[in-house]
């Protein structure tokens, strides 16, 4: 499945981003510091960091949220930017885009969802893909700690 370009913005459009090759899948996060920061399942697609750029950085403020990652807004509007890895390993600076922060959000499918046992009980992503409990999460990406 090859990439594509996109491009986006947060919800005032003071911070926009230019991205290629996007992966046309994308996961949702059901861990407690996910549904803490978005209000529920925190749905993104992963953009290598050399693969995109951001415009409007001097509105960009982050908040390291864990020991391997950090959390970015538009200073501005509020609109969540990015989840980003910190940490060295496999992922490091990759960022986990909003799939709603996107120009055209049509061509991606749900690849998986991970923390699925920290979801609320009433809501639940429809369709055949992966689905990972915390502890599954925990030990694929091994996480020093977990988020809550």
């Amino acid at each position: 499945m090859s990439g594509i370009d996109r491009s986006g913005q947060c919800l005032c459009g003071a911070v926009s981003f230019a991205a290629r090759g996007v992966r046309r899948d994308y996961g949702a996060c059901h861990c407690g510091m996910c549904q803490h920061w978005t209000g529920t399942a925190f749905v993104a697609v992963s953009v290598p960091e050399a693969d995109i750029t951001w415009t409007g950085e001097s509105l960009i403020r982050r908040y390291q949220s864990s020991s391997w990652a950090e959390r970015a807004w538009c200073d501005r509007c509020g609109g969540h930017l990015w989840y980003r890895v910190t940490a060295e390993g496999p992922h490091k600076g990759n960022y986990e885009v909003p799939i709603g922060l996107f120009d055209d959000t049509s061509g991606f499918d749900l690849r998986g969802e991970i923390y699925v046992d920290m979801a609320p009980d009433s809501f639940a992503i429809a369709g055949e893909h992966t689905r990972m409990t915390a502890e599954e999460a925990r030990r694929r990406f091994s996480y020093e700690e977990s988020p809550s």
